[in-house]
């Protein structure tokens, strides 16, 4: 049985067994006897209630979030043709985060606890319109990247300004704590709120992933052998936006890991994207899960945002992989 078959089957027990150590750590470790009876509700009402309110919602969205934006970061690379795209790159991360923030600086996430991952799926889809309108007017892929570090850079000088007209200490510490990326304390309702979104999303980019496949042989020829490349612009850029949008929802900002893990899987798959989407999502739901565990477990006063810690372990990576790509290039 070669690496490529035992591929899925080690993802998952990896990801089922962070899930679960996800329950077992935290501030005051569990033994697994009694989570496993909490699971059964046969245990303590205490530990059912810790491991259902808190550490499974929380390591759920952690997961979630991770494989949003890792099927997403795959399917874009696909796309695009480039190894370094990843969500953020189209703009739909920082459209989400900046409707989050107006929300936030306007006092609209204070009415309900919806108001805020709604208006983060709004920004998304909106964002995710305009790409999928300028996809189909032009034929190039550097357009639509221009386009979507254009966008994402309004987005960007618009969050600083929210933030440097905050009213108040308060927006303004909420505003940085949404767009430095957390899942503490998020509940199942939150969870069930961004499903559907990465849901539809998934399942979109694994409906056209044969186009993924198409377009490694180059535009001209994926369009010879039948390929609708607007087609699949439009529905690759649909399918990331809706994934995205709800992992923002879920977790606020948070990025590298889209890129990161499908460079990861790639070898593994024969640099075939298609067959990268789900251990991507996989991949990178695994990435963050552990990374929410090292963030409960580390000794600091203030908890680190899950953010801020993807981006130290992402940010170099991303690094590595941009001066690999030139020295292979070269």
């Amino acid at each position: 049985m070669n690496s490529n078959t035992l591929l899925l089957p080690v993802l998952v027990a990896s990801t089922l067994a962070a899930l679960f150590a996800a329950c077992l750590l935290g501030s005051t470790p569990m033994p697994a006897d009694r989570v496993l009876m909490a699971f059964l509700g046969t245990g303590d009402t205490a530990d059912q209630l810790v491991i259902w309110q808190i550490r499974l919602p929380r390591a759920l969205a952690a997961f979630l979030t991770g494989a949003a934006l890792g099927i997403s970061g795959a399917a874009l690379q696909g796309l695009l043709r480039n190894p370094l795209a990843e969500p953020g790159v189209l703009g739909v991360s920082a459209s989400a985060s900046l409707a989050a923030t107006f929300s936030l600086y306007y006092g609209l996430a204070a009415i309900s606890i919806w108001v805020l991952p709604v208006a983060a799926i709004l920004g998304a889809l909106a964002a995710t319109a305009l790409i999928a309108l300028a996809a189909i007017q032009t034929r190039s892929v550097v357009t639509l990247i221009l386009i979507g570090v254009g966008l994402s850079s309004f987005a960007g000088a618009a969050m600083s300004l929210l933030m440097n007209l905050a009213p108040n200490p308060f927006s303004l510490s909420d505003m940085i704590n949404w767009m430095l990326g957390s899942v503490a304390n998020r509940s199942f309702q939150e969870v069930g709120l961004a499903i559907p979104f990465i849901a539809s999303g998934a399942a979109i980019l694994l409906f056209t992933r044969r186009g993924l496949s198409a377009l490694t042989l180059g535009e001209e020829a994926a369009s010879g052998v039948g390929l609708n490349l607007r087609n699949q612009r439009i529905w690759t850029v649909l399918g990331a936006g809706l994934a995205t949008g709800g992992s923002v929802a879920l977790a606020g900002a948070i990025g590298f890991v889209g890129i990161v893990a499908p460079h990861m899987i790639r070898p593994f798959t024969g640099h075939d994207p298609a067959r990268s989407l789900i251990p991507s999502a996989l991949l990178a739901g695994l990435i963050l899960v552990v990374a929410d565990i090292g963030v409960r477990l580390l000794p600091t006063s203030n908890e680190l945002k899950l953010g801020v810690v993807a981006a130290l372990i992402g940010a170099p990576a991303f690094v590595w992989i941009a001066m690999r790509r030139r020295t292979v290039n070269d």
